[in-house]
This record gives C-alpha cells, sequence and structure tokens, in this order.
C-alpha cells in the first residue's frame, strides 16, 4: 500500500506525539524526591512532595532536630533532644524503629565515612561523645566549651571540628588521640559548618556576629568572615546558622534566622549575591537534587518557604505549615 507524501506527514507526527506522550508518562511515573522537616514540639518528622503538599509524618522521639541519612538511603537518622536518643527511622515505611540512647540533650552530629561511628555535641554535659552504631555503646568523650552544638568529621576520618556556642571557638579534635589539638576563635555563638571550595574550606554560621567565619582547613585558621546586613533589620537580628552549598559549589545558601532571608553568597569572591525573603527565623535548609528549589524552615513561623533558585534572580514559590517550631530540612536524593 502506498502513502501519499501529506498522509505520511500526517502519521509521522502522530507518532512524534505519541512518543512525546509517552516520554511524558514516564517522567511522571517517576518517584519524586521527598521533603522531611523536623517538628521539635510536635515530635514528628512532616513529609512533603518536591512541591510542597504534605504526604505525611513520621512519630520520633521527643524533640527531633538534625537529619541525617545511611549510605543506601534506607534508613534516617534524628537527634532527640529532650529524650536524649537517636530515633532510627526505616524510610520504606516510615515508622522509627529503633532508638540509640546519648548524652543530655544532643544537638547536631554526624559520621565517620562508613558509619560505623557516630560523633554527637552533647549540649548539657559540654562533650563531643563517639558511639558505636553496632553495639550503642558509647566509645569516649572530649569535652568542650560550653554548648557545643557544630560537627563535622573529615572525609579521612582524622579530624572532628565542633562549635561552642559560649567559647566562640572551633575546637579541631585529633579523633586518634581524643584530644582537642586547637581552638580557632571565631564569632559569636557559633553554629554550624558546611564545607565549601572542594573542602578546602570550612564555613562555621556565627548567630550572634551576623557573619559566616571561612576557615582554612590547612592552615586550620580563619581566612575570611562575610558580614551580614538585610534592610530594616537590626545587626542582632541578622542570626546566621543553616548553611548549604548550590550543586556546582559556587554558592552558598546561608539562612539568616531573625531577619527572616536567605543570603546567597559567592564561594569564590566572598560577595553577598542576593537576599531572598522567607519565613519567621529562617534556620535549616537543604536544596532539591536538581538544585532548582531551596528550602527553608522558618522556626517562629512554624512553616516551609520554598525559592526558586534556578535563575540568577532566586524568588519565592510557596511557603506551607509544618507543625511547630520547624528545626530542620532534609530531602531525599
Amino acid at each position: 500500500m502506498s502513502l501519499s507524501r501529506r498522509s505520511f506527514h500526517s502519521l509521522s507526527r502522530l507518532g512524534l506525539c505519541l512518543l512525546l506522550a509517552g516520554i511524558g508518562l514516564g517522567a511522571q511515573a517517576q518517584p519524586g524526591s521527598t521533603v522531611y522537616v523536623s517538628s521539635e514540639k510536635d515530635k514528628k518528622i512532616y513529609m512533603f512532595n518536591a512541591k510542597g503538599d504534605r504526604i505525611g509524618a513520621i512519630d520520633t522521639c521527643e524533640r527531633p532536630r538534625h537529619m541525617v541519612f545511611s549510605l543506601d538511603k534506607k534508613t534516617m537518622y534524628v537527634c532527640c533532644g529532650n529524650s536524649n536518643e537517636l530515633g532510627i527511622i526505616d524510610v520504606a515505611t516510615n515508622k522509627m524503629v529503633r532508638t540509640m540512647e546519648l548524652g543530655e540533650s544532643p544537638e547536631i552530629f554526624d559520621f565517620n565515612s562508613d558509619q560505623s561511628t557516630i560523633y554527637v555535641s552533647i549540649e548539657d554535659d559540654n562533650v563531643m561523645a563517639a558511639y558505636d552504631m553496632a553495639t550503642g555503646k558509647e566509645l569516649f568523650t572530649v569535652a568542650t566549651g560550653g554548648e557545643p552544638e557544630g560537627i563535622y568529621v573529615t572525609k579521612d576520618n582524622k579530624f572532628a571540628y565542633v562549635t561552642s556556642e559560649v567559647a566562640n571557638v572551633v575546637h579541631v579534635i585529633d579523633l586518634n588521640s581524643r584530644k582537642v589539638v586547637k581552638d580557632i576563635k571565631v564569632g559569636k555563638r557559633p553554629r554550624r559548618f558546611m564545607p565549601a571550595a572542594n573542602g578546602t574550606e570550612l564555613w562555621v554560621s556565627d548567630e550572634l556576629s551576623n557573619s559566616v567565619s571561612i576557615i582554612d582547613v590547612a592552615g586550620q585558621t580563619v581566612k575570611h568572615t562575610v558580614v551580614f546586613k538585610v534592610k530594616g533589620f537590626r545587626d542582632s537580628d541578622v542570626m546566621p546558622v543553616g548553611l548549604v552549598p548550590s550543586l556546582d559549589g559556587k554558592s552558598m545558601w546561608v539562612g539568616l534566622g531573625r531577619a527572616n532571608h536567605v543570603a546567597e553568597v559567592d564561594v569564590a569572591t566572598r560577595q553577598v549575591k542576593q537576599l531572598v525573603l522567607a519565613g519567621q527565623r529562617a534556620w535549616g535548609l537543604d536544596l532539591s537534587p536538581d538544585g532548582k528549589t531551596l528550602y527553608v524552615a522558618n522556626g517562629l513561623s512554624d512553616d516551609m518557604t520554598l525559592i526558586d533558585v534556578s535563575s540568577a534572580k532566586a524568588r519565592p514559590m510557596r511557603t506551607v505549615p509544618v507543625g511547630r517550631v520547624p528545626h530542620s530540612v532534609l530531602v531525599s536524593r
């Protein structure tokens, strides 16, 4: 059977449409990322889809804070500050399956490279504590300045960096000797860490100095300080806490606390590129897997702001309720 040129073109267009429709259906069938937000007052981790629609909640131990996935992404760990536990959550069933006892008021934690050891800042005991993940037993503690919070373990497992909110220092702990080998003076009330510049820098949020200190990892000294100013807010309201890098590592996003904004900082030049309005006390941050959406937990307005960061000028898209006193955001990848 022969086809006219017009019939051939019509069939070709039909085939192309069917192909594109199939591609579209396939894309819709792919599972999207899940956004997890810990609610300190509700004893829950709320779950959202990538668009910010709530899809569920996970009951946890008391006052859930910092969250981290296991290496295989099948388990989520959450620090619970009031029940002094590490909650262990099965991601497939969205249930907390067990807990591990920690010290008084655990805050932030990090693992060694194979996650066989967890290092936790224990605020009320003023120590960094190490625990065996297989047995749950405490391995050792290292004394710190008052109110330790942020913790970062180097990829070679040789050092742990720990902030002390009271002493205004970053402790450098040798994990082999289990001793503090250096104290690095930073701004007032240092809170969180984030590596940058291919791991050669460690950025530290200084909550009461409206700044971020940038530590040179090789020299273990502060080599630069980024100071934030937000029009209409006092410097005392500009309280940096959460940090997350862009996917390409060229920018660092910083939650500015009671200044109700997030800032984008150019990692190479240290310049603040833009400020974007969020909710009240913008705190915990994380990015979508494609790097196009920034999720911001707002601790005083009990909500989360979704910010489109796909172009040079970021813009808030949506703010959704997330329970009482949201602390941290974690996005599945």
